[in-house]
């Protein structure tokens, strides 16, 4: 059952059971019929706003937990990589990021069809005709195209692995494809959750406003740990004292922080997002190393025991706290002076802490344990390697190179917050 409509039906109810109420029974039997109409069906359990679910349908929990279905069948799987080595098409980790692929593309391919030649055509208004024919939402369609690539992805990867042996790289093509095709999976989750919160009035259901805005944060995290895995090649903590990463920081992080934090339509957006995000990294680190597992691919030079620690998230969440503060608290004149306050305070309070703790990580003896992870070392390589625990030579840069990285490094993250802010605009206006 549509919820968009659902207080102009209870009006209209009231309406005309005030008029039964004086006269004919025949018009009581119009009224009910009249009001039935303006829903697709009859109402479902799960679709009561008294419900559980509070009227939120149950294809948008789905792809919601699809989402973190993925993005914990990733970080497995990375792990799997450099624990073990080798895995199959339909190891562990892999059927984790199928299923939640399958999961997302199913339901919202099953809804578009009960739009387009079911029982739900009411809610035709609310959605996107594509193709003549069809009809759904846009979180729906990036679920279902999202849902193929990733799928069509994984006999290509295995055929790449056949043909080319062992990748210890994250940008292959097929790992390419398969990535862009889950981010976008995760994309549709947010988009459905956000059009349904962008319909929402807080003044008639106060609690579903909040649960969507929940939702709308669980699935914000999600693809921005997404994110983080996707460039973790570029701000690994060997390369925190290089301009690249604080580069390549400012422009991923910026623009997608910020835009669905300004569309949460939460104080705290970018904070709440930025938590989820480094609670769904940890604690599917420190969970994956309580179980034993050891290296079935040679050469094997450290013999490892446990599933490795990736390696501990950026800490976007202090960043992230100290622009929520500032936006409570500054009135800006326009969206130009507000980015440039927002990727000034970015850069500094970034900048400095993962200057500093990419340093605590990189040698620092407190960080090899279980909770900081800095021990993990992949089973291929010598533990006993000379630049195990200190920066490579060739990481560092001259200071005035660097200095010149850093700049160019906040005209982008300038750049990046400024696109963010108008994109998070534009993503409070999507109600289909």
């Amino acid at each position: 059952m549509s919820f968009a409509h659902e207080a102009d039906r209870r009006g209209l109810f009231r309406v005309f059971s005030g008029i039964t109420a004086k006269g004919s029974g025949r018009l009581y039997i119009y009224s009910l019929l009249f009001t039935m109409s303006l829903s697709p069906s009859v109402p479902r359990s799960w679709d009561r706003p008294g419900s559980l679910s509070l009227g939120i349908p149950l294809y948008v929990y789905a792809c919601v937990a699809s989402s973190l279905c993925i993005v914990v069948g990733l970080l497995w799987d990375i792990s799997w990589h450099i624990t073990i080595g080798r895995d199959g098409l339909f190891s562990a980790p892999h059927n984790l990021i199928y299923a939640g692929a399958a999961f997302a593309g199913l339901f919202a391919g099953y809804r578009c069809l009960m739009a387009s030649f079911g029982p739900h055509k009411a809610e035709r208004p609310h959605l996107v005709h594509f193709w003549g024919i069809f009809y759904s939402s846009l979180g729906g369609l990036f679920c279902i195209w999202g849902s193929i690539a990733a799928l069509t992805s994984a006999p290509f990867d295995d055929w790449w692995h056949s043909t080319y042996g062992l990748d210890v790289e994250i940008f292959t093509p097929p790992h390419t494809v398969l990535i862009l095709g889950l981010m976008t999976i995760q994309l549709g989750a947010m988009f459905l959750v956000m059009a349904l919160l962008n319909r929402e009035d807080d003044a008639v259901f106060p609690e579903r406003t909040a649960r969507l805005r929940l939702l709308f944060t669980l699935t914000a995290g999600f693809l921005l740990a997404m994110l983080y895995l996707f460039v973790s090649e570029f701000v690994d903590r060997v390369n925190s004292h290089n301009a690249i990463y604080y580069q390549v920081s400012g422009l991923v992080f910026p623009l997608f922080l910020f835009s669905t934090a300004r569309a949460s339509g939460h104080r705290w957006g970018a904070t709440r997002i930025s938590l989820v995000y480094m609670l769904v990294l940890l604690l599917t680190n420190w969970v994956l190393q309580q179980f034993p597992a050891e290296p079935l691919l040679g050469p094997i030079l450290n013999p490892v025991t446990h599933f490795q620690f990736f390696g501990f998230p950026v800490l976007l969440i202090l960043p992230a706290a100290c622009i929520d503060w500032l936006q409570q608290r500054v009135i800006f004149r326009n969206n130009w002076t507000r980015a440039f306050a927002m990727a000034l305070v970015f850069a500094l309070v970034y900048g400095l802490i993962q200057w500093f703790f990419g340093e605590f990580l990189v040698s620092s003896p407190l960080a090899r344990n279980k909770f900081f992870g800095s021990y993990t070392w992949y089973f291929g390589n010598d533990p006993n390697w000379e630049y195990r625990y200190q920066y490579y030579p060739w990481a560092r840069e001259a200071a005035g190179d660097l200095a010149t990285g850093l700049g160019i490094a906040f005209l982008i993250t300038l750049l990046s917050t400024r696109v963010g802010l108008a994109w998070g605009n534009w993503m409070k206006k999507v109600v289909r």
